[in-house]
Formats: C-alpha cells, structure tokens, sequence
C-alpha cells in the first residue's frame, strides 16, 4: 500500500511538472496567440480522443443541456488560455503564471454564486493577501509597463479559469474528466477555426515541434494524468501540489529561457503561493 501511494504521488507530481511547461512553451513558441491556442486545441482533442477510444471510456453526452454547458466552459478554457499566454508573452513565466494562480482563491469568493454554499468572510481575507502579493510583484504599477499588462492579463485569465470550473463542477460528477477535456478542446478548435484564416500562421512550420509538446505533454497528458491522480487523492490534496507549478514553471523558465526572478516576484509568487496552500488546507478540514 504504500509503494502505491508513493507511485500515486510521484504521478501527480509528474502532472504538476509537465502541466507547468506552459508557462515556458506559451513565451517561447512565436505565432500569434490564438494561432498558438487553435494548434493546442486540435491537437489536443485528437490526442485526448485517442486516449479515451483507447480506454473505452463512454464520450456520449447525455443531453442538449450538457452540450451547451461544455460549448461555455470550453470559451471560458480558450478565454483562459489566450490571457494567459499574453500574459506570458507581456511579462515572463514567473509574473504570468504566479498572477494565474490567484484562481483558487477567485474560485472561493465566486463559489456561493454558483452552489448553494455559504459565503466565508475568511476568503475576504485570503483575496485581500493576493492582492498584497500581486502589489509586491508590481509595486510600480504603471498600466504603461508590459510587465503590469502581463499582470492583468494573468489575473484576468485566472478569473475566466475559476468560471470554467465553476461552471463543469457539476458536470465532473456526470462525465469521465478526460472526455470533458476532449469535448472542451474540440469545441475551443471549431470556434477558432476563423482565426487560421485572419492571423499569420507561416511559422507553424519552424514551430510545430513546440506545438506538438504544448497539445501532447503539457494538454493531453499533463491534465489526464492530473485528473487520474484525484482517484487517489481528495482535491485538495492536489490543489496543494498543483500549487508548486510556479515554482516548476520559473525553473523551467531559467534553465531553458534564462529568466531569472527578482526578489519582488520571490516575495509575492511565495504570499500567493501560501495562501493557496492555506486555502486548501483549510477546504480539506471542511
């Protein structure tokens, strides 16, 4: 039993690390970024529709209601992934994705909204040490400076991030978590379809190789293996792991695109990263 629980965390920590290559793909790879997330998402739903016809997972849905629920989670995951890789390009790895992982916290203030739970005045709180964090990471906070853009961008794409799951809670319960994102990605492609027409896409030759990493590892196996990992731990277990994607992503970033942090972005990225860990201890005591 716990040689199995050991292998079980070693996969999600494998997840943790291969979902993080995003934040250093998304930078790297130079084509537009719709054209980045169009490639992503085809590819993406042809990867994950072979894993699931490969398992024999059951991809029917149920009724025109779920369509229409996964048509908006899916604009909602595209909303969330071009934010993100603007905020990216705006900034480096290290503000774009530490700013994307206020979305714990996001998805707690925005919760009663969505379910009959109460509102907790602790998450005023913890919103209130993001938003101190987020302060730190830009004390100059100049809407003239591309680092502060990256920012926005990133708190921006962690709202959309928080509203998509949200809005698939529900769904989770109904569906296997590899066909959610296989319908989410095949949506998002036909939806962009338009963009391979209006925006340049002559690079894809030099890029497809970074493009083909970003849909396999980081979209198609990165997310599946994460979503097989919460068979074997609560969610906020895996939250607590999934939190150290930054960490990942910043030292992927420094050993393939030279970025190093500055201290602002150590003493901020940490403040958020702690109130993260602190609101998923605090969900597992509930």
């Amino acid at each position: 039993m716990k040689n199995q629980h050991t292998n079980h965390l070693l996969l999600l920590t494998l997840a943790t690390l291969l979902i993080s290559t995003s934040g250093a793909l998304g930078r790297f790879i130079d084509m537009p970024t719709p054209v980045i997330i169009w490639w992503r998402s085809a590819l993406g739903a042809l990867f994950l529709f072979i894993f699931c016809r490969s398992k024999k997972f059951s991809i029917k849905i149920q009724s025109k209601k779920d369509i229409i629920t996964l048509f908006l989670g899916a604009l909602f995951l595209g909303t969330h992934w071009i934010t993100y890789f603007y905020a990216l390009k705006l900034s480096n790895v290290a503000l774009g994705m530490l700013s994307l992982f206020i979305f714990p916290v996001i998805t707690a203030l925005l919760e009663p909204l969505f379910t009959k739970s109460k509102f907790n005045p602790m998450h005023i709180v913890l919103g209130l040490m993001v938003l101190l964090g987020i302060y730190i990471l830009a004390p100059d906070f100049n809407f003239e400076s591309s680092h502060v853009k990256g920012i926005l961008f990133g708190v921006l794409s962690a709202i959309f991030y928080a509203l998509r799951n949200l809005m698939l809670k529900k769904q989770a319960s109904k569906y296997n978590g590899t066909v959610l994102m296989m319908y989410q990605t095949f949506f998002l492609a036909i939806v962009l379809i338009p963009v391979m027409f209006i925006q340049d896409t002559s690079n894809i030759t030099t890029q497809f190789p970074f493009i083909i990493i970003l849909s396999l590892v980081t979209t198609a196996i990165g997310h599946s293996l994460f979503i097989r990992s919460l068979k074997h731990f609560s969610v906020s277990t895996a939250s607590i792991i999934g939190s150290t994607q930054p960490i990942f992503g910043i030292i992927i970033a420094y050993i393939f695109l030279n970025e190093i942090p500055t201290l602002n972005t150590f003493f901020g990225g940490s403040l958020i990263i702690a109130t993260v860990i602190v609101e998923s201890i605090r969900s597992k005591k509930k």
